[in-house]
């Protein structure tokens, strides 16, 4: 750095006659390397800290069009009633993350015409002497499963499957994690383990009960040599729960009718269920593959998640407030799996992504709203099997801007128990919900 002063000095004495209002004492100081060097450190220290602070965002404009007007839908919200084609933004993200050697600071938010939010406020610390153990708080991803972490600025399909919209309302939740991951200069990096405890309301919710929720996710990460090759394997668990507020629960199990038996909704009865703990537990394998071919980069990505999940009697989604009516509790079965295809080595994707959810794997078809006599009760809407299948193009105009162009193909289960004359209520046939959606997506 010596050559920067001499410049300086150099310049400095070049100027110095067409400098007449300054003073001969002004122009030495302005030239001393004395002077100058502190001076030089301290930009040089100014440079450095500006150089651990990463200013980042995206925002994601879009057009959709369904198939009926004032569809529900997981494909950014529920459409409003007698409108089929909406304007939106459906992102709009800032994040600032200042890194230092082994700590990190993260506070992210997104700005849409709904208002402005926190999406993630957390700090991270790692270990200084085997830096293989690292400390999270706040609020921030749940480290259950693959897709939730995956960015919604890089996914493919324009939302994350059914699965987790329900289960994992959101992705954040409120908590501390532990994870161990041995550094890039280890064999080892490859293996990576969360685990942590949350609120289990979501990261934008309060705390409703005392109860805390235990999620964990292992995952190892291997490729060839030529990295031609890449292979991702997970397992995750979630055990946790919420506080009833009432005195009574509902869970599946088998009851008589004059013609057999069907699964339906029984009362626990022992009265005794106010303010205790609804058991919510998950487990999930997740796998994903890349291969880099003649005919272009293939992806191929999959998840299975299965497990019991206390809801209410008309939703299954995990709840961010107190719920004040009776729970019912499900067990449930859920999976997506994308094909992503680059074609060649051009701007174009091609994208296939098949999804369900199951929200109760213990009836199906025509036993689902069969009625049922006595204390017990019928099942209903809400126990309904959905599966998407995504069909999307992809073109990456440059590093900044994305087109994406999706539709999503809905089929939900049918029961002959639950007709309506309402096309949006009618589950005896497939529903017309059907989605397209045009996004434009702009990355800084």
């Amino acid at each position: 750095m010596k050559s920067i002063p001499h410049a300086l000095l150099l310049l400095g004495l070049l100027l110095s006659p067409f400098a007449g209002v300054r003073s001969n004492a002004q122009v030495t100081e302005a030239t001393n390397p004395d002077t100058i060097y502190p001076m030089v450190e301290k930009l040089q220290s100014d440079v450095s800290l500006l150089n651990r602070l990463k200013i980042s965002g995206y925002i994601q404009t879009q057009f959709q069009l369904a198939d009926t007007a004032g569809i529900e839908s997981f494909t950014g919200g529920n459409f409003p009633v007698g409108i089929d084609n909406r304007f939106a933004v459906r992102r709009g993200r800032f994040k600032l993350a200042y890194t230092n050697e082994l700590s990190q600071y993260v506070i992210q938010v997104d700005v849409t015409e709904k208002g402005v939010g926190i999406k993630d406020a957390y700090a991270s610390f790692t270990d200084p002497w085997l830096q293989c153990f690292t400390v999270t708080g706040g609020v921030f991803d749940r480290p259950f499963g693959y897709e939730i972490s995956y960015s919604s600025s890089s996914r493919e399909s324009p939302e994350r499957s059914r699965m987790f919209q329900t289960l994992f309302p959101g992705e954040r939740d409120l908590g501390a994690k532990l994870t161990f991951q041995p550094p890039k200069t280890s064999r080892f990096n490859f293996i990576k383990l969360d685990a942590g405890m949350f609120n289990g309301s979501g990261g934008a919710a309060v705390d409703f009960d005392k109860y805390k929720d235990f999620i964990s996710h292992l995952s190892i990460n291997k490729a060839n040599r030529s990295e031609s090759v890449k292979v991702g394997l997970g397992l995750s668990y979630y055990n946790g729960g919420w506080r009833q507020g009432t005195k009574y629960n509902y869970s599946m199990n088998e009851v008589g009718l004059t013609d057999g038996t069907i699964m339906a909704y029984t009362v626990d009865s022992t009265g005794i269920a106010l303010d205790s703990k609804l058991r919510r537990e998950y487990y999930g394998a997740d796998a994903q593959l890349t291969l880099d071919l003649p005919i272009g980069v293939t992806q191929l990505r999959g998840e299975y998640i299965t497990g019991t999940q206390p809801g209410l009697v008309k939703s299954s989604t995990s709840p961010s407030a107190q719920p004040t009516t009776d729970a019912y509790i499900r067990n449930f079965s859920g999976a997506y799996f994308y094909w992503v295809q680059n074609i060649f080595q051009t701007k174009h994707q091609l994208v296939v992504k098949y999804d369900w959810f199951d929200p109760n794997t213990d009836v199906s078809g025509d036993e689902i709203g069969k009625k049922v006599t006595g204390s017990s009760k019928a099942t209903n809407a809400y126990d309904v099997k959905y599966a998407t299948l995504g069909l999307g193009w992809v073109y990456k105009w440059n590093s900044q801007v994305k087109i994406t162009a999706y539709y999503d193909i809905v089929t939900n289960e049918t029961t002959s128990n639950i007709k309506d004359a309402s096309t949006l209520k009618d589950l005896s046939a497939d529903r017309n919900d059907n989605v397209f959606t045009l996004r434009v997506q702009y990355k800084f």
